[in-house]
């Protein structure tokens, strides 16, 4: 199964696509989206929308995974940061793609076993699960893989759960 975990910001949007092979996960892509902030905030939308579209066409994930939101500083951000989430739902489902959505402390659980873990430990964790020779970076590209290796350990759980109970 191939993931698109996208950690979601006005400013940095995260992405990353792995993918499971014979329950080992494989970094395909990480990155960021980084909007210009003295764009009006209607085209830094689009462009963020955009650029998703391209990495959803170019690496073709099976399903894609959003990291919810779950405070804001203010009012003014909090409701950026539900466009910026409604555009990178929006998309994966144009393009055909399943959405699953994580808060941050299960992913944080998921990917360090504790759910308020550091930004800095969450990228550390994400080096060693996914063996990879340096840190990615920035943070919400590292968190964008956090959400992805997330969704695939929820995947396996719960496809587990459906098997023993049958």
């Amino acid at each position: 199964m191939r993931v698109m975990g996208i950690d979601p910001g006005s400013n940095c949007t995260g992405c990353g696509v792995i993918e499971e092979i014979n329950n080992e996960l494989k970094v395909i892509y990480w990155g960021s989206i980084k909007s210009k902030t003295r764009q009006p905030f209607p085209e830094r939308l689009k462009f963020i929308y955009d650029e998703l579209v391209a990495i959803i066409q170019n690496f073709n994930p099976d399903e894609v995974a959003v990291e919810d939101m779950f405070f804001a500083t203010n009012v003014k951000s909090a409701l950026k940061l539900g466009q910026t989430r409604g555009i990178a739902i929006l998309s994966a489902v144009n393009e055909g793609k399943p959405v699953a959505e994580y808060s941050p402390l299960e992913v944080k659980q998921s990917v360090v076993g504790y759910g308020r873990a550091e930004k800095q430990q969450v990228q550390e964790m994400v080096t060693a699960i996914l063996k990879l020779k340096e840190k990615p970076e920035p943070f919400d590209a590292s968190d964008a893989l956090a959400v992805a290796i997330c969704h695939i350990h929820s995947t396996a759980t719960n496809s587990k759960l459906r098997n023993e109970k049958r």
